[in-house]
């Protein structure tokens, strides 16, 4: 008899190997939550200002414009539980908080700097091809 997850309806095995690989096309694959964390505006942004060094909250937010308080938070929250971001938190007053790129934060962080320096570099045609349209 086949065990099959209460989640996904899959078989324990195809359940392990989607875990193992992930699948972005499938519709219940944890891979595209990770992707919505990553391709977020936000997080783009995050992980590429995290390219340069540790930075305190205080430093993000200056570097990253118009970002809330509150989404730079969830935002950081995301990729700390993702596992691409090193939340440090110093025992002082007032609490001193550093955020920095775990190795495989670095990793993601240098592909998406790849599609944003691909925008930035294509913009004059993007923006003609936005002007276009309507």
């Amino acid at each position: 008899m086949e065990v099959l997850s209460p989640q996904t309806g899959a078989s324990a095995e195809s359940l392990a190997e989607l875990l193992r690989r992930g699948n972005v096309f499938s519709e219940k694959c944890p891979s595209r939550e990770v992707l919505k964390h990553v391709t977020s505006r936000w997080g783009v942004l995050v992980l590429v200002a995290l390219l340069d060094g540790t930075h305190r909250f205080s430093d993000l937010r200056r570097k990253i414009g118009g970002v809330s308080e509150k989404m730079l938070a969830q935002t950081l929250q995301w990729l700390e539980a993702d596992g691409f971001v090193l939340r440090v938190s110093y025992p002082v007053v007032p609490p001193h908080v550093e955020y920095s790129l775990t190795p495989l934060g670095r990793q993601v962080g240098q592909r998406v700097e790849g599609l944003a320096d691909w925008i930035e570099g294509n913009l004059p045609q993007i923006l003609a091809a936005q002007g276009g349209q309507g």
